[in-house]
């Protein structure tokens, strides 16, 4: 049994979007993140801040989206989408899910904040070195892990996806274009875009935003 705790736009949906690509069935209870005071209290039984994305497989519990990711590809192998241990492409894969959590996340939360510090100021770094990494990275390799699409790209793809093209917070540099095209180009993603949107849209508080757009 595999519970998946999601809020439509947020950073659940690329959980969302990785457990369909796995294939799995699951049963989806959605967080009230957006209404006042948060989600409700009980829920920090599942998750201490109260965030979202968090699933329990068989009675354990397992937040953060990088920690999600590890467990499911490694309880699922026969997915093919994690590389095993021993696989040269491990290495990668789980540098890339930890440095999306810990470096990306924080690094684009503090320039779209404004915050101005140095790089030993605090230890996810700066913005200008996250992002030239990035385009290394993705320049020497078609895949967050190597040469095939695995977990990884879900979870740096749909980041990056939403960062440069949503928040405008990422520079739209041919290989973080090509980079989102690859990796969006996928059956599991448009399904869970779009049924995500659908249940946006039964939300007050995003009805607003999506009203102030039209």
């Amino acid at each position: 049994m595999l519970k998946f705790y999601h809020a439509p736009w947020s950073r659940s949906s690329t959980i969302f979007w990785l457990l369909e690509e796995l294939g799995l069935e699951y049963e989806m209870e959605l967080v009230d993140i957006r209404g006042e005071g948060g989600a409700p209290e009980e829920y920090r039984k599942i998750q201490p801040n109260k965030k979202v994305p968090a699933i329990v497989h068989d009675g354990k519990v397992v937040t953060e989206r990088a920690a999600i990711t590890i467990y499911l590809g490694d309880v699922f192998p026969e997915k093919g989408l994690a590389p095993a241990i021993g696989d040269p492409d491990r290495a990668a894969y789980i540098s890339t899910l930890v440095y999306h959590d810990a470096v990306f996340d924080p690094v684009v939360c503090a320039k779209v904040k404004g915050l101005s510090y140095v790089s030993n100021d605090y230890p996810f770094g700066l913005y200008e070195d996250m992002v030239a990494y990035l385009e290394r990275k993705l320049s020497e390799n078609p895949w967050a892990a190597g040469e095939r699409f695995t977990l990884a790209d879900v979870i740096l793809g749909g980041g990056i996806n939403y960062v440069m093209n949503v928040l405008k917070a990422l520079p739209e540099r041919p290989v973080f274009r090509d980079y989102v095209a690859r990796t969006t180009d996928r059956p599991a993603f448009r399904l869970t875009a779009e049924r995500d949107a659908a249940m946006a849209a039964e939300i007050p508080t995003l009805q607003k935003i999506m009203a102030g757009r039209a």
